[in-house]
């Protein structure tokens, strides 16, 4: 087989393996395992060792575990504690941008952000969220592993190993879009302070944006974020009146792999496309982050349409104030490069 081909079903195969794991073991928020099968299966290389997959768990804890330290503050010193959130934000956005460290990045802004925020309300939901995106990324490193087993890349010498010079970065514009980044998901972490548990999937979104925001320009940020992010609605919607002709964790699992299958064609370039690989991951991305939730409140006996569309509108909401901050904050930067 094709080594493009293997590619692509392994990716496909990730997600779908670890949403069904997920679920069946009955953890909350289980649709963030798949969440995190996505990123880590389209990382170029093999899965994580035993090795690296306890580094990672330590750096998750240590960078979530920031949040926890911040809950006091935000309860008896709010002004002292939002500072620090700020200062976090932009180190993890510095973390990604400048030194590409992408993991690394994005948990310590989630535990900035989601781990203080859900402890405002409380402390046992805050821990408990810890302990299902550790639950999560182990579920996905074995999805991972299991998948790469099918499907594995070529041997060392007959892979192509070269790698392209990277980029020497320019520090200021490095530092201004890590600024820019901060600036973005910032607002959104005031939003969630008022009601952590209604706002939970919009923080998420909000810090999947703020690392995203670091890698475009201002010229394709409109179709990158406004488009993925409807486009992943509308998958979201197709997955759940899908998911709806027969309700149960093999048609979840199945209907799971046919999208994922569908979304790695597109980032592969098996089904060609005018968007780049980051268009179609967030578009899984943001279909996730609504989907999941949805299959909650159905569970829990919630009006699924009424959430869904509350959250699909604040989705959007969130991604225009985005796209408006990026090119409001590219005109300043401009004309402050022109003086």
């Amino acid at each position: 087989m094709h080594l493009r081909a293997r590619k692509v079903f392994r990716l496909a195969i990730t997600p779908a393996l670890a949403l069904a794991i997920a679920y069946s073991m009955a953890l909350p928020m289980a649709h963030i395992a798949a969440l995190f099968a996505f990123f880590l299966a389209s990382i170029p290389g093999p899965p994580l060792n035993a090795k690296k997959l306890l580094g990672l768990i330590i750096l998750v804890l240590v960078t979530l575990g920031a949040g926890l330290m911040l809950i006091p503050l935000l309860l008896n010193f709010q002004m002292t504690a939002l500072l620090l959130v700020l200062l976090g934000l932009y180190f993890s956005s510095y973390l990604t941008v400048n030194l590409n460290k992408n993991l690394p990045g994005t948990f310590l802004a989630m535990g900035m952000t989601i781990i203080s925020a859900a402890g405002t309300l409380s402390y046992s939901l805050a821990t408990t969220i810890i302990h299902v995106l550790i639950f999560a990324i182990v579920i996905a490193t074995i999805s991972h592993s299991l998948s790469y087993w099918l499907f594995p890349d070529d041997p060392p010498g007959l892979a192509n190993n070269d790698k392209s010079s990277s980029e020497i970065k320019n520090t200021t514009q490095s530092n201004w879009i890590a600024i820019r980044s901060t600036l973005i998901v910032f607002p959104a972490y005031l939003l969630l302070l008022s009601n952590p548990a209604a706002y939970m999937p919009i923080a998420m979104k909000s810090v999947m944006l703020s690392q995203q925001v670091s890698s475009i320009d201002a010229k394709s940020a409109g179709r990158e974020l406004i488009g993925s992010t409807i486009l992943g609605g509308v998958f979201a919607v197709i997955f759940w009146f899908a998911l709806g002709l027969w309700t149960n964790l093999w048609m979840y699992f199945l209907w799971m792999l046919l999208v994922s299958l569908y979304f790695s064609c597109k980032i592969y370039q098996m089904i060609a496309t005018r968007f780049p690989p980051s268009f179609w991951l967030n578009v899984a991305v943001t279909m996730l982050i609504m989907l999941g939730p949805a299959v909650e409140d159905s569970a829990n006996g919630k009006d699924v349409y009424a959430a869904f569309f509350s959250r699909a509108m604040l989705l959007i909401l969130i991604t225009l104030y985005a796209l408006f901050a990026i090119y409001l904050l590219e005109y300043f930067f401009r004309k402050k490069s022109k003086v």
